[in-house]
Formats: C-alpha cells, structure tokens, sequence
C-alpha cells in the first residue's frame, strides 16, 4: 500500500488540471409555417348580346328590364317582336384561398477567435496553466516523499 500512495497523489494531481471544452458542432432547425388565407373578392360576369324575333296576330307589346330590352311592332296586321340583351356585367362573389408557404432557418455556429497577446507565457506559467496549482503542489510532494524514502533506506 506504501507503494501506491505515490501513484495515488501523481493520479490526484492529474484529475486537477484545467478542463478543455469540445466545440459543439452546427446544429441546424428548418422550421416551415404554413398560412392560408381566404379572400373574399367580386368577380364580374358578362351576359353575351341575344337577339330574338317573334312574329304573331296580336297587339303591340313593349318589355325591358335590367338584362333585356323588348320592342314590338304592327305592320299589315302582324306583330314583329325584337328582343336584344343589353351588355351588362354582373358581380358576383368569389372566395379565392391564398395559401402562404414560409420556411425558417435556425442555425447555431460557435466561433472562434484567435487573439493575439502582448508577450508568450513562460514555461513555469505554461506548466501551471496545464496542470494547476493544486497539481503542482501535489507533484512537489510526492517528489519530497520519494526523497525522503530515498533518504531513509540509506
């Protein structure tokens, strides 16, 4: 067990040294939205011009309304009757469905910088930056105790 102990404290030392984070990778979220919209809008329809003729024994008739004019005539004792349509545009009501399609992109990135300092880290600070204080201190240790085994079994 004597043995060991100096291994322990070397391993101890080493479980204290500063820890490097990994870089994330690229994550990437396509998000898609989808809307649709109902728009309500008039439409105008256009009646096509009719003409028709009628001839009949009867009396003079005279009809129009919006869409339609009628005239009637009498020469030699027959009715001539003439209908024509009046070009009128109607409107009319049409729901038209607008669909609206959106797609968004996430995208988280690490970056890195690279930063230049006035003047480079000496060894001894180099060493104490990579394993630590508390390392150092431990390692400092188990090298006295080796010494002092050295020592004791002379």
């Amino acid at each position: 067990m004597k043995r060991f102990l100096p291994l322990l404290l070397l391993l101890g030392a080493f479980a204290c040294s500063t820890v490097r984070q990994l870089p994330s990778t690229d994550s990437t979220k396509v998000e898609v939205r989808t809307e649709t919209v109902t728009v309500h809008d008039t439409a105008y329809v256009e009646l096509p011009v009719i003409i028709e003729k009628v001839a009949t024994l009867d009396t003079t008739s005279t009809l129009e309304n919006k869409f339609a004019r009628s005239e009637a005539s009498v020469s030699a004792g027959i009715l001539s009757h003439t209908l024509e349509t009046k070009p009128v545009q109607l409107p009319v009501q049409v729901e038209t469905k607008i669909v609206y399609k959106d797609s968004l992109v996430y995208r988280d990135r690490v970056q890195t910088q690279t930063v230049e300092v006035e003047k480079k880290l000496t060894a001894w600070q180099q060493a104490k930056m990579k394993l630590g204080s508390v390392a150092l201190l431990l390692i400092g240790l188990a090298i006295i105790y080796l010494i002092y085994l050295i020592v004791k079994r002379f």
